[in-house]
């Protein structure tokens, strides 16, 4: 699975019906019907950002997850590594050097965002399977 869609699997694989349980980063396909948020429909970010503070809120730690995108992926779980980074970048189609800057992790961080709500949970089939 690609980077891109484990974000996307963690955040609404947790939730994808009123009353569901959470099931951790590695939850089975988001695209099953949800009576909160149908997949594939976009969303806004509000949207978004509602489904990934629900997720902070049962932390015991503080991320800052509304700026950063390592702190975003330590939020979900993830690897947050300059590797899984550059490798999101690279399925997001980052254009300039893959060296962790600031000016890369601020383009990850926006990219995934608008990707979450234009998406609505739904990986896009470009972004399926994709490796670098």
């Amino acid at each position: 699975m690609s980077i891109f869609g484990t974000i996307v699997s963690a955040i609404f694989g947790r939730s994808s019906a009123p009353g569901a349980t959470a099931t951790g980063g590695t939850a089975a396909s988001p695209s099953s019907s949800s009576a909160s948020a149908p997949a594939g429909k976009p969303m806004s970010r509000d949207e978004v950002e509602a489904m990934i503070e629900k997720i902070a809120e049962e932390q015991d730690e503080e991320y800052n997850w509304e700026e950063s995108i390592v702190d975003l992926m330590k939020l979900l779980k993830l690897d947050s590594s300059l590797s899984s980074r550059k490798q999101l970048a690279q399925e997001l189609g980052y254009k300039g050097a893959l060296d962790g800057s600031a000016e890369m992790n601020i383009w990850l961080h926006k990219q995934v965002m608008t990707k979450l709500a234009e998406s609505g949970g739904k990986v896009p089939d470009s972004l399926q399977h994709k490796r670098a």
